[in-house]
């Protein structure tokens, strides 16, 4: 399906800001030469801005227009519907370490359906609350077959565009199904550390799976919450 202008014009801007042509800080070009150089209404050029602020790659600034986001927003998957059990879009985070390629745990494995003993490519990032205090602690694990194609994932470096529209790019895949699974235990060691926890605490673990088109996993991405930050709120007709 052919892109609407201003996706066009959204996406372009994602592949000039992941390229490093603008970087965090920097002012994108006006409204006006925008819509001079796509030969659009400004209107058009509002509504693809809108959709980059959205995604929290851009940020509005008041006399000067909208500049690259300095901080690094964590958003959910693909096109996630609302209601859904996991809460850590939408938030700055810090990410851990560097991505690493690791035997993921059997569960893990299981979902992206490895073989015993394959490898899949770690990035572990922290969700922070207003406060910059650690509100969940987050791994994403992706197959050898996304993984591979897609070299930017091993990088520490932000993906400007999102993780998900650079997959589809390397890849052409993406996700048309999610399936979110949570259940409740007591935080790992490594778990209490990262979220700053004292003595045994019940977490709620959300692990949520990304399908492609052809049904095949994209990505397991599961997130610890500590009991008190957790909440899942559903609204249905009676």
């Amino acid at each position: 399906m052919a892109l609407l202008k201003y996706e066009e014009i959204a996406e372009s801007l994602r592949s000039r800001i992941a390229a490093g042509e603008f970087a965090p800080g920097d002012t994108l070009p006006s409204g006006r030469d925008l819509a001079e150089q796509w030969a659009v209404a400004r209107a058009t050029v509002v509504k693809a801005m809108d959709v980059l602020r959205a995604d929290g790659v851009v940020e509005a600034r008041q006399g000067t227009g909208f500049i690259v986001a300095e901080a690094a927003i964590g958003r959910p998957t693909g096109g996630r519907r609302a209601g859904t059990t996991r809460v850590t879009g939408g938030m700055p985070f810090r990410r851990v370490g560097e991505p690493d390629w690791l035997v993921p745990p059997d569960h893990i494995g299981s979902v992206l359906k490895l073989a015993a003993g394959a490898e899949a490519l770690r990035r572990v990032r922290v969700m922070l609350l207003p406060d910059g205090s650690p509100h969940s602690y987050v791994q994403a694990w992706f197959p050898p077959d996304v993984a591979g194609p897609s070299p930017r994932l091993a990088q520490t470096a932000p993906i400007a565009e999102g993780t998900t529209r650079y997959v589809r790019r390397q890849t052409g895949r993406y996700p048309v199904e999610g399936v979110d699974v949570t259940s409740v235990r007591l935080a790992t060691e490594e778990e209490a550390m990262h979220l700053a926890l004292h003595g045994p605490t019940a977490v709620a673990v959300v692990r949520h799976t990304a399908y492609d088109q052809e049904g095949r996993p994209l990505v397991c991405e599961e997130g610890v919450t500590p009991e008190g930050l957790y909440e899942q709120v559903d609204t249905y007709e009676m």
